[in-house]
C-alpha cells in the first residue's frame, strides 16, 4: 500500500491520481475513471470529481493508494 500525503481536508479523484504519479494529465484521469478502472473504498468510481478524505483507499492496476 502507498500512502499519499494531502495538504487538505480533501482532495478530487483525479486530482488524487495525478498527486499519487498515476497518471500524467487530467485527459488520462478522465480515461481511467470513465473505463471503471478506479477503485474508491472497495467500489468502482467512475466520478474523476469524487471527494476523497484522510483514509480514503484508491486501488489502480492492483496497487493501493491511501489518502494519508
Amino acid at each position: 500500500m502507498h500512502e499519499v500525503p494531502i495538504s487538505d481536508e480533501m482532495i478530487r479523484l483525479g486530482q488524487f491520481l495525478k498527486l499519487a504519479g498515476i497518471i500524467d494529465t487530467g485527459g488520462d484521469s478522465k480515461a481511467l475513471v470513465a473505463a471503471g478502472e478506479v477503485e474508491v473504498n472497495g467500489e468502482v468510481e467512475l466520478r474523476r470529481g469524487r471527494q476523497l478524505q484522510h483514509g480514503d483507499e484508491v486501488r489502480v492496476h492492483g496497487e493501493t493508494f491511501r489518502v494519508w
